[in-house]
């Protein structure tokens, strides 16, 4: 099974979710929105997977310290716009896993259960 763990290196919640998977030894490749930008197509799939509620971090620094503008009447192309331009407004970690598996934020029971 290929994985891909998108998100930011030097996230809390994105190191714990990388010692997990290399404590159990499962091979990830890793993107860096910071280094790596992020790729709207695939954003908008995420998107369109499970909604723009759950893939933007309305409760992180970089939301909070968005505009009042940039934060009101948010809808999926709103929103995406907004995590396009501060890619550190998308939840991390991300991981793709498979054909078809997404998860979101990190929570070792979930992911135990759908990478095994």
């Amino acid at each position: 099974m290929t994985i891909t763990l998108y998100g930011i290196a030097n996230c809390d919640t994105v190191k714990k979710a990388r010692g997990w998977l290399d404590g159990l030894g499962i091979a990830y490749a890793f993107h860096d929105y910071k280094r790596g930008g992020v790729d709207p197509d695939k954003l908008a799939r995420w998107i369109e997977r499970l909604g723009w509620e759950r893939v933007l971090n309305r409760s992180g620094t970089t939301f909070r310290k968005l505009a009042e503008s940039d934060k009101a009447d948010l809808d999926p192309a709103k929103a995406a716009a907004v995590m396009l331009a501060n890619p550190s407004a998308i939840k991390r970690p991300i991981a793709e896993h498979g054909e078809n598996g997404l998860l979101v934020g990190f929570d070792p029971t979930t992911w135990s259960t759908a990478l095994r």
